[in-house]
């Protein structure tokens, strides 16, 4: 699931057919589910990508600090120790195995934060629809 295709789940569901309202309310808890569940999802691979960013912290600092097994710098040479905290901070921030991690979480935060204003506006999906059939009574002479 990426956002794109939420984007383009939201396009469709967020459609209120102003002639079958009544439909369209009994529609808002199966909406809230849905969304929800992907919110849950998402929040729980934020949560999986925050513990493999602190793993792959952990191994870049010890990669940095010459403590790593040696059999690493075998593969990846690092011919210097750095002991300084500010240049190790560079050094992870540099780091391209931590930045693609750090972008991981970046998506996922956008993801969330995009189904949180969905799952609001469902949530505000009833007083939408109320106030569509106030219209509706009104224009008819009803009101």
């Amino acid at each position: 699931m990426n956002l794109e295709t939420i984007q383009s789940m939201w396009e469709k569901d967020s459609q209120i057919d102003k002639d079958n309202l009544h439909d369209e309310s009994l529609k808002i808890p199966a909406l809230h589910a849905k969304y929800h569940e992907l919110f849950n999802n998402i929040l729980l691979l934020r949560k999986k990508a925050e513990q493999q960013r602190k793993n792959i912290r952990h191994e870049r600092y010890e990669y940095y600090s010459g403590k790593a097994d040696p059999d690493v710098y075998l593969e990846n040479p690092f011919p210097k120790k750095v002991r300084d905290k500010d240049a190790m901070q560079k050094y992870l921030d540099a780091d391209e195995k931590l930045s693609q991690v750090n972008l991981k979480i970046d998506y996922y935060e956008t993801m969330l934060n995009y189904i949180e204003s969905i799952l609001k506006q469902v949530s505000n999906r009833t007083y939408q629809i109320k106030n569509a059939i106030e219209w509706q009574r009104f224009t008819a002479g009803y009101g």
